[in-house]
């Protein structure tokens, strides 16, 4: 969505806006809360279809009111919005609304600092606390048709990049030189040049490209692959050695193309690659058809981690699965605004699936000396299983 867009989509945007609200109030009631008061970044965005710099409060009532403390960026016509020069000015405009003050107010401890939290903290003295990041969590586990949408064409354009990525590789260059050149396309194609991701274990640039040995070196990240990275500041995905004969090139670079994210990963070969590579790549494929049939609504998160596993032990390739050196507890991820939203695929997710929920699922192998296979697409749960948004070809393709 480019700001550009904003006037001609507004009442779009306001109609979108009640989805998400209708969505939220039941929630908000659900955990006792008489309100919630949002500041991060991705609930900003999701509950006012754009982003800036203040807050957003919702009672159980159904009353959404925007505090900006930079108003002039924001167009809201139509829309309760208050400009603020401090969060401390909140409590006296709602008493000019008419707006009681929450007798329990959840605010996002997951995702604010300590001192945001207790500042806020003190400017409610007499509310109790409770936690509005579970609450955000959960409304934003399921999408709307909008979302779902902006979800499908970041898949196009996901993958129209990823059509032009065996014509980027030349002999000897490194996979940091490669990863460049997909960057490259992917702005062209109208990446917005970021990556949003929850939680402080998630830093990475647009992607990662690692291939040979480098796929078994362990991450400090809670990324499904690791990847030594090329410092220390940021120890993950490409380090700049040349990509070699007989390994394998995984590629999981970004979807981001309007605020909604695709999440998608395949991998390449130069040259031949040991049997055994090939073995666990298709066994990749074999997951996925399995679980695009068994996620349905209703179905527990933890029945698609064990399936997968159980697959694997039919293959003998637990010793690969997610990992060599370091395995990952997890097959996948919601998948939204956020590259890695709720639900997390473990084995002790007893989340049920529901309708319009969308996963990413990547279960992935490392061989060592070889490099990482296995397919990861992003997925909209239906009542007749996963519908793929990024069904891009998923064989092993020779970059020779």
């Amino acid at each position: 969505m480019q700001n550009k867009d904003i006037q001609l989509i507004m009442p779009e945007l306001r109609s979108e806006i009640g989805l998400r609200l209708q969505k939220l109030l039941p929630l908000i009631g659900e955990a006792g809360l008489d309100a919630v008061l949002l500041a991060s970044n991705a609930n900003v965005f999701y509950m006012a279809g754009r982003f800036f710099r203040g807050y957003v409060y919702v009672n159980r009532e159904g009353r959404l009111i925007f505090f900006l403390i930079r108003p002039n960026c924001f167009h809201a016509d139509g829309e309760e919005v208050i400009a603020i020069r401090k969060p401390e000015l909140i409590p006296a405009a709602l008493q000019q609304l008419g707006i009681a003050m929450p007798e329990k107010l959840g605010l996002e401890t997951e995702a604010l600092s300590y001192s945001d939290v207790e500042r806020l903290r003190r400017i409610f003295p007499d509310a109790q606390l409770g936690n509005a990041s579970e609450v955000m969590k959960k409304c934003r586990m399921t999408k709307t048709p909008f979302e779902l949408r902006l979800m499908r064409e970041d898949g196009q354009h996901q993958m129209a990049a990823y059509s032009k990525i065996s014509r980027l590789y030349k002999r000897d260059m490194t996979d940091v030189e490669l990863q460049v050149e997909i960057e490259r396309i992917l702005r062209l194609e109208g990446n917005l040049g970021f990556l949003r991701t929850s939680g402080n274990l998630m830093e990475i640039n647009l992607g990662s490209v690692i291939s040979g040995e480098n796929a078994d070196a362990p991450s400090p990240y809670d990324f499904a692959m690791g990847g030594a990275g090329v410092s220390p500041a940021l120890p993950c995905g490409a380090n700049g050695d040349i990509m070699k004969t007989g390994q394998t090139v995984m590629i999981d670079m970004n979807g981001c193309f309007n605020g909604w994210q695709t999440d998608m990963t395949r991998v390449w070969t130069i040259g031949d690659v040991p049997p055994l590579a090939r073995v666990a790549h298709e066994c990749s494929r074999r997951i996925l058809r399995e679980l695009e049939k068994l996620a349905r609504p209703g179905v527990e998160v933890c029945e698609l981690y064990e399936r997968a596993h159980a697959i694997v032990e039919e293959e003998g390739l637990e010793s690969y699965f997610m990992g060599h050196r370091q395995q990952a507890a997890f097959i996948g991820h919601g998948v939204g605004i956020e590259l890695n939203e709720a639900p997390a695929i473990t084995p002790k997710c007893r989340v049920k699936l529901l309708e319009n929920m969308t996963l990413a699922i990547e279960p992935k192998f490392v061989i060592p000396g070889v490099g990482a296979v296995g397919v990861e697409n992003t997925y909209v749960v239906t009542p007749d299983g996963l519908d793929n948004m990024t069904p891009f070809p998923e064989e092993l393709t020779d970059l020779l």
